[in-house]
């Protein structure tokens, strides 16, 4: 999307970060920047930000895990719901934003993933966008997202949904293709093509639709 926002426009794209309960102002990169770097970039004037593992702990750079804010436009809570507020916001003020992210050894932030979407495979965690990135270079593909499904074998594995641009695509070929770019725990197990993918009205696909389907007796959109 960034290149082709630079061919049709001649400017760069440039990525910024934010959530409700950060007013919404969290993260952004330096507007002169002449090539897009894949960063949400910089924290903002007064606020700070950190990786933090699932014990809390703050990882050293490079490092991935959940990107936490703070600073003076964090909110103090969620109206009268404090239970909801202590499960996002830790004892030293932290908010947990519920994105895995890393940060480089300049400073810029880079979003690897919701963290509620990552995948475990025997022990290895897997970011569905990273499969998906690969998997929408492929040419014959039009949209793809990827889910975790239950596996007997790994606990759990990746599962991909694929809208195709050409027809004769098969699934074989989207193994293949899969099998020489991925690493192995990363592979998909099942791959299932769809005419179309449940969207937002921004046109964020919906990877929780994918993964639990409209209970029977409701309609569902494919």
């Amino acid at each position: 999307m960034a290149d082709k926002w630079k061919k049709v426009t001649g400017v760069t794209l440039v990525e910024a970060y934010g959530l409700t309960e950060t007013s919404p102002a969290a993260c952004i990169n330096p507007l002169d920047i002449k090539e897009f770097n894949g960063s949400i970039g910089l924290p903002i004037p007064s606020t700070d930000v950190c990786i933090k593992d699932d014990d809390g702990n703050i990882l050293p750079g490079g490092e991935v895990g959940e990107l936490c804010v703070k600073g003076p436009q964090v909110m103090k809570g969620y109206w009268q719901r404090p239970e909801e507020t202590a499960k996002v916001i830790d004892d030293d003020g932290w908010l947990h934003t519920g994105d895995m992210a890393r940060i480089d050894g300049l400073g810029f932030v880079y979003i690897v993933d919701r963290k509620k979407d990552m995948i475990l495979v025997s022990g290895f965690n897997v970011y569905p966008n990273e499969v998906e990135d690969v998997v929408a270079a492929m040419p014959g593909v039009l949209e793809v997202a990827a889910i975790g499904v239950p596996d007997e074998r790994s606990g759990e594995a990746v599962k991909l949904f694929v809208v195709r641009k050409d027809p004769s695509l098969t699934i074989e070929q989207v193994k293949a293709y899969c099998r020489e770019t991925l690493t192995g725990y990363k592979q998909p197990r099942q791959i299932e093509f769809r005419t179309e993918l449940p969207k937002t009205n921004v046109g964020k696909i919906l990877r929780k639709e994918l993964r639990d389907p409209a209970p029977a007796g409701t309609e569902a959109h494919h």
